[in-house]
């Protein structure tokens, strides 16, 4: 039985205000838990502005000393984002509950993966940082985890929503599960993650920026002593080229997503 349109539209009009009444309500439980104060902003917005001033005269000297840890950044996100792919395969396919149609094994297994995914890039950065010293060869690490985490993900979900009867197919002719991804399931899914692996790429590439505060190697590490050092006029530079390089990567990105579509 077909409820009247009117009707329709009334109940849209009572979750819609529901929610956005709920949602205030939150924002207001949680203002008041955090004791935010607004007013500290408006109060010292004239050292933003004067900060700003600085920046307004950026250091053009100082710019040839910026490609190298720029291009070091951009080499810590490629190896990162690689090696967590790598990983990040099969791991998705033992996750996959199409795949490997045990609960147990795909429930413990993605457990595992949610405790990966749950740690901080910073912690981690932290972590390797202290293992194996201030440098690259940390962040490099840092982003394959991080890497890791979020593409398994992505990548099992993913083959979760394919066609499975290519898979029941094979498996029912006598064909081995490898078999079964090599012809069943990549190329139903090799598109998507591609599209993944660029996604990943564009984050990875403003993470490595973060993740040199703590030593990670990369143009992070630049800025932060040009901050600690209030030379503003050199964070402005260091800002315009990350500004630049992370524009170039997501139009490219963006790109190759719409040719593989």
């Amino acid at each position: 039985m077909k409820l009247p349109k009117q009707t329709i539209v009334q109940r849209f009009h009572i979750r819609f205000f529901g929610s956005l009444i709920i949602l205030l309500g939150l924002l207001i439980a949680s203002n008041n838990f955090l004791k935010l104060d607004f007013s500290a902003l408006v109060q010292n917005f004239d050292q933003f502005l004067a900060l700003f001033k600085e920046m307004m005269h950026p250091d053009w000297k100082s710019a040839p000393f910026v490609v190298q840890p720029m291009l070091e950044t951009i080499q810590m996100a490629l190896i990162g984002t690689t090696l967590g792919t790598l990983l990040a395969i099969p791991a998705a396919i033992v996750a996959a509950r199409n795949v490997v149609t045990n609960k147990w094994i795909t429930g413990f297994v993605r457990i595992i993966f949610n405790m990966i995914r749950t740690l901080p890039d910073l912690l981690l950065a932290a972590l390797f940082v202290a293992i194996v010293g201030i440098g690259p060869y940390a962040g490099v690490l840092t982003l394959t985890i991080f890497s890791f985490g979020m593409i398994t993900k992505l990548f099992y979900e993913c083959i979760e929503t394919i066609d499975n009867g290519p898979l029941e197919a094979i498996l029912a002719t006598g064909g081995k599960r490898s078999a079964m991804v090599m012809f069943a399931i990549l190329p139903q899914v090799s598109s998507r993650f591609i599209s993944y692996i660029l996604y990943t790429f564009e984050i990875n590439v403003r993470a490595s920026t973060v993740l040199g505060y703590l030593g990670a190697g990369g143009i992070g590490q630049q800025l932060q002593t040009s901050l600690s050092q209030f030379r503003y006029d050199q964070t402005a530079v260091i800002i315009l080229a990350i500004l630049i390089v992370v524009l170039a990567i997501d139009g490219l990105s963006n790109f190759a997503r719409e040719r593989l579509q």
